[in-house]
């Protein structure tokens, strides 16, 4: 489970990122990451995990399995970084591995693909 600070949870935090952040897409992921350099708030996670992937059980197994993923990656992210993991239908399938390679290697895609951000 996320901690309450690292959860995204406004919808035009969402949008925000979704819409004018770098974007990674694999074959069960889509990465969004944008990065804040005015902000110094912890870096924030949020979900969407659409009908498309399966039924509620398939979704919420989905869901949990990238929380458990995300959690040590959060680590790595620069401050006021905001995370958008979109999983897309082969996700239902993918096992922990995969989704943890894809995650990472997204992650990394859109970090080298981010400006630095001066201080």
């Amino acid at each position: 489970m996320l901690s309450a600070a690292h959860r995204l949870t406004d919808p035009a935090a969402f949008s925000d990122t979704v819409r004018s952040g770098r974007r990674a897409g694999s074959r069960a992921l889509v990465v969004h990451l944008r990065v804040d350099g005015s902000s110094t708030a912890a870096p924030r996670m949020g979900l969407v995990v659409s009908k498309a992937v399966g039924n509620a059980v398939v979704r919420n197994r989905v869901k949990r399995r990238l929380r458990h993923l995300v959690a040590p990656e959060l680590n790595k992210l620069p401050i006021g970084s905001n995370v958008v993991l979109r999983a897309l239908p082969a996700a239902a399938t993918a096992t922990s591995a995969e989704l943890g390679e894809e995650l990472r290697r997204g992650l990394a895609r859109c970090l080298e693909r981010t400006p630095e951000m001066t201080s």
